[in-house]
């Protein structure tokens, strides 16, 4: 007849000491941090106060037909922007996330495509509408050529990693008859990456259009720019009816980025 013999209690869950160390550092960072840049609860407070103030001013917005007709000729050159910007740059990621992809080119091609797909993410839009401003001159150009280089080291990134997360089989089978690199990539590549490519093509039109308003503030057009003279001027109640619009321009996007997601599914 057998015994049976009691086992030692164990844990469920061992305590992870690493972890629990690394957030403790990190909170205690985040205080240090803090008591540096000036945070106080007194400047807290004051600031709740000043933002009652400020949001009292901008209601109720402002209606004037000749404000409106601004705030609209503002809206549509920054649609603009953002269409055209999304445009060239999927047309410029293209390849570029192709050349980057490491299962279908060489390693040195890959390299060098990854090394300019990580120099136009380096820069916030707003740094490198800067730098276009300086060299062609304030307007619509600049806040074009600004999310072009945005669009690109997004899309071609992600475009990159989607193609070398999939399936791999599909692309030997139609290497093995003989076809060229154009026909794999016709018929094995596309096939599979198609809808998660128009998935960030929609993403980045919708980040383009909050982009190009950010960009019109240091010159490249479109409202932001009218956003940023009436809050120089302190019409406040304009600066609501802008980012009321704005809301609304962003919602439709994203209405409409869902579509599109649902058409290439």
């Amino acid at each position: 007849m057998t015994t049976l013999t009691a086992q030692p209690a164990r844990e469920a869950f061992l305590p992870n000491w690493r972890k629990r160390l690394a957030f403790l550092g990190l909170a205690l960072y985040a205080l240090y941090a803090l008591s540096t840049l000036g945070g106080t609860w007194e400047r807290f407070y004051k600031g709740l106060a000043q933002g009652a103030k400020f949001l009292d001013r901008l209601w109720p917005p402002a209606t004037a037909p000749d404000l409106l007709l601004l705030m609209s000729e503002g809206l549509l050159e920054s649609l603009q922007i953002a269409v055209l910007a999304t445009f060239v740059g999927i047309l410029l990621s293209i390849p570029m996330g192709l050349a980057a992809a490491r299962n279908l080119v060489p390693a040195w091609l890959s390299w060098i495509s990854r090394g300019v797909i990580a120099l136009t993410r380096s820069f916030h839009p707003m740094i490198v509408a800067i730098l276009f401003v300086k060299a062609v001159g304030f307007g619509a150009l600049a806040g074009i050529l600004a999310l072009v280089v945005s669009s690109i080291g997004f899309i071609a990134k992600l475009l990159a990693e989607a193609i070398e997360e999939m399936n791999m089989k599909q692309v030997e089978a139609v290497r093995a008859t003989g076809a060229s690199w154009t026909n794999v990539l016709i018929t094995a590549v596309i096939p599979q990456v198609m809808a998660r490519f128009v998935g960030f093509a929609a993403y980045q039109l919708d980040s383009n259009l909050r982009n190009s308003t950010m960009v019109g503030i240091v010159g490249g057009g479109g409202i932001g720019a009218v956003l940023f003279t009436a809050y120089q001027r302190f019409d406040y109640d304009f600066v609501m009816t802008i980012l009321l619009a704005i809301i609304a321009i962003i919602m439709l996007s994203e209405v409409f980025s869902g579509w599109l997601r649902k058409v290439f599914q």
